[in-house]
């Protein structure tokens, strides 16, 4: 779990410092790396631990278990439809702060790779990792190499914002919404973040990936454009960079 919430409980004490927006019909959180959305089998997620408090949400998309930051949740039915309908539509804008291991990323770049459902359930890139191309800023692969079956068109876009020892932090901007895929685009490139567990057995910090800036339409008109600093453990995986 994030820094300082191993202990939390209750509703109200994830809610504690965390809440970003809430009205009548929605409710923008700050979720701790460590907490699932819903549908955690053994431990307590964000939806369930609301319900038990009296409070029903309805999640308008999905981050990681692993990945901290900005979830959008319907506190009515009614605005559920709507608010999915703008990440399916893309008209919400989300940017991602990740820290990648390694160097030699550009200022700003281009993952433009499928991605398929393989073995055990888990995302890979649909076609050979020795098909990757990279074309100046541009990763790619050809037509002919994507690999038969269900795949799904997927492009990440990124900014270098801080080169340090051995990784590198990014703002980056997926302008698909697929299932883990900044983790599987930045890993198959050669940079997975730091921390990732998809990538490293047991690894000794938490995953380098936080949903920095979400911006949406609220049922009732407004434009929402909401940011969350990351917090002391996301910090410390790239301690030179000044977050302020």
């Amino acid at each position: 779990m994030g820094a300082g919430l191993s202990g939390v409980k209750t509703w109200d004490e994830l809610r504690d410092g965390r809440e970003l927006l809430r009205d009548d019909d929605l409710l923008v959180l700050d979720k701790p790396a460590g907490w699932s959305v819903m549908g955690e089998r053994h431990d307590t997620d964000v939806v369930r631990l609301a319900r038990d408090a009296g409070e029903t949400l309805w999640p308008a998309h999905r981050i990681d278990k692993v990945t901290s930051g900005l979830v959008l949740f319907a506190r009515r039915l009614e605005a559920h439809g709507d608010l999915t309908r703008q990440f399916n539509d893309r008209t919400v804008a989300k940017t991602y702060l990740a820290v990648a291991t390694g160097t030699g990323l550009p200022e700003r770049g281009t993952i433009d790779l499928p991605l398929s459902v393989g073995r055990k359930n888990r995302v890979r890139i649909a076609a050979p990792r020795e098909a990757i191309t990279r074309d100046g800023d541009a990763w790619t692969v050809p037509d002919d190499a994507v690999l038969p079956g269900d795949h799904y068109p997927s492009a990440t876009a990124f900014e270098r914002l801080w080169v340090g020892d051995e990784r590198t932090l990014l703002a980056v901007t997926p302008t698909t919404g697929r299932r883990h895929q900044i983790r599987v685009h930045l890993a198959w490139i050669g940079h997975a973040l730091v921390g990732d567990p998809l990538f490293a057995k047991n690894p000794p910090t938490r995953t380098g990936l936080h949903a920095w800036r979400l911006a949406f339409t609220g049922p009732d008109g407004t434009r929402h454009e909401l940011e969350a600093s990351p917090g002391e453990d996301f910090r410390e995986l790239a301690p030179a960079y000044d977050f302020s």
